[in-house]
């Protein structure tokens, strides 16, 4: 089976967790979460489509559970707590290695923006409720920016993961 998909004996097993694979959910999320951000920030803006809030959604989240909800708390929850780790571990050692089960010899690119859906699901379906707002924020534009958004974060990042896991095999 070729490499780009992801019915591969490294994806469909679980990563060891070695200081090669703390190193590549790090990368893989920053990445992501740069390519979030860029679009989220910059990109969607600029097409007068929006901007996205991560932190406002991140601090009205911890305030719902009664946590410290400064702006410091808000982005220490988005660009490194969820982007940086817990994204990334969730394609890692859940849907990497499910979708290389379930449909195997599906393209890492497919399994990633479907990934990138569900994240959306989660964040704008179920955290954005916790934290007071609306469930899909109302269906609202942003809404639709923020489904993009996750579906670039997800590609990017498994491009990175499948980058450095072609560096690390060859």
């Amino acid at each position: 089976m070729a490499a780009t998909t992801t019915n591969t004996s490294s994806s469909a097993a679980l990563p060891a967790i070695t200081l090669n694979t703390v190193a590549l959910i790090l990368l893989s999320g920053a990445v992501g979460t740069l390519a979030f951000d860029l679009w989220g920030q910059a990109i969607a803006p600029l097409l007068g489509l929006g901007s996205l809030a991560p932190v406002g959604l991140a601090r009205g989240f911890l305030g719902t559970l009664g946590l410290p909800n400064s702006a410091a708390w808000g982005h220490v929850m988005h660009l490194f707590l969820v982007g940086v780790i817990a994204y990334p571990v969730g394609w890692l050692f859940v849907a990497r290695p499910i979708f290389a089960k379930v449909v195997p010899g599906l393209h890492w690119t497919v399994a990633s923006a479907l990934y990138g859906v569900a994240l959306w699901v989660f964040a704008i379906g179920f955290i954005a409720w916790v934290a007071g707002n609306p469930a899909f924020l109302g269906f609202a534009r942003i809404t639709w920016v923020a489904l993009a958004g996750h579906i670039f974060y997800a590609i990017a990042a498994a491009a990175t993961v499948q980058y450095l896991d072609r560096l690390r095999t060859a």
